[in-house]
């Protein structure tokens, strides 16, 4: 009987040991990328700002509260000689066929989008993922939101869906909508 405790204190001790040694190894791993990892997502964030509106000499940043919940929104000004050149906004829906996608928009000083990128999603490779093509994000381009029909066509809309995506197409209109009408509807700019 001895033996039989003896076994089972020498198991649970190693399995103990094994656990805290790989505990230990995963939270080195995790300290020694925490920091490039939010590196990679700060330049990616820039990146986009300067994709999605004009060029700008320095950049404000700001949150807005959602306009349909009490989510808060990024928004960063792009400033050239006192006057604003465009407004990014980091938006976002959940209702994506696999559910977060944000997205970067950009607007212009009277509203009308001027670019868009994807930042995040986990839509599926060669459907959902399509979103990120210019034949897909340029028709919003140079649309102001009051007059182009945030929608796809099946919708009522005038956005060209992508072809087996539709529900990813609805949910890429629907984080442009939010982020126009979190600004220029919401009362906030």
């Amino acid at each position: 009987m001895a033996k039989k405790k003896n076994s089972l204190f020498n198991m649970t001790s190693s399995l103990f040991l094994i656990t805290a040694i790989a505990a230990f190894g995963l939270a080195k791993v995790y300290d020694a990328t925490k920091g490039p990892i939010e590196e990679a997502e700060k330049l990616k964030t820039e990146t986009a700002i300067k994709e999605v509106i004009p060029p700008f000499e320095s950049l404000e940043t700001g949150e807005i509260k959602c306009f349909d919940s009490e989510e808060t929104l990024t928004v960063y000004y792009g400033i050239s000689g006192g006057d604003t050149t465009g407004i990014a906004v980091e938006s976002f829906t959940k209702n994506g066929f696999s559910g977060l996608i944000t997205v970067m928009v950009g607007f212009l000083p009277d509203g009308t989008i001027n670019q868009s990128k994807v930042l995040k999603h986990a839509e599926t490779p060669g459907l959902g993922s399509k979103m990120e093509e210019n034949k897909f994000k340029n028709q919003f381009t140079e649309k102001h939101p009051s007059e182009y029909k945030l929608q796809v066509k099946k919708d009522g809309g005038d956005v060209d869906a992508i072809t087996a995506s539709t529900i990813t197409s609805r949910a890429y209109c629907d984080a442009i909508d939010r982020a126009y009408k979190s600004i220029w509807e919401g009362g906030t700019k």
